[in-house]
């Protein structure tokens, strides 16, 4: 059993799901960092944020 973990000190219930989530993470940016794929710009990444958020705004005022 592993132990659990103060909602104070992680996000995780215990030390196995957050060694889970590191493992996780970790393979997901090694396989982003070694990918071919051509790089999104900046401003292009902005944008589509900016999109969401004026997305989700205009669903919360007709809320």
């Amino acid at each position: 059993m592993t132990e659990k973990l103060s909602p104070i000190v992680s996000e995780f219930e215990t030390e196995e799901l957050a060694a889970n989530y590191d493992r996780w993470f970790r393979e997901k940016v090694e396989k982003a960092m070694s990918s071919d794929k051509p790089g999104i710009p900046h401003d292009e990444v902005m944008a589509g944020a900016r999109k969401i958020i004026e997305q989700a705004k205009a669903r919360r005022k007709m809320a």
